[in-house]
């Protein structure tokens, strides 16, 4: 399961929104940086027939099943921190990440 916070999921919708078009948003994982994975996130105009679809907070997210067992169970969160805002993954399975956040291991 993946969810959203409030904050997250009005900006995601926001987003669409301003986009004009789009079912949802696709997280996935992809091989990169120093700790080995790395979160992939982009606008889904469609859904593939092996996708798994989570609803929350009126929005869908939408995970390849590759991806599921690296992101299941990950709150995503659209954070302000000083001067940056942007989305935090509360993910899990986390193992281990690299010192600049940007990958992690499970």
């Amino acid at each position: 399961m993946i969810s959203l916070t409030p904050k997250a999921a009005t900006h995601i919708q926001k987003s669409i929104d301003k986009r004009g078009k789009g079912v949802g948003l696709r997280l996935g994982v992809r091989t990169s940086g120093c700790s080995g994975m790395a979160y992939i996130m982009e606008f889904a105009d469609q859904v593939e027939e092996q996708d798994q679809i989570f609803e929350s907070q009126g929005v869908k997210v939408i995970v390849d099943p590759k991806s599921l067992s690296y992101i299941d169970g990950t709150e995503l969160d659209y954070v302000r921190e000083g001067l940056n805002e942007g989305f935090k993954f509360n993910n899990p399975n986390i193992k281990d990440e690299c010192g600049c956040g940007e990958s992690f291991n499970v």
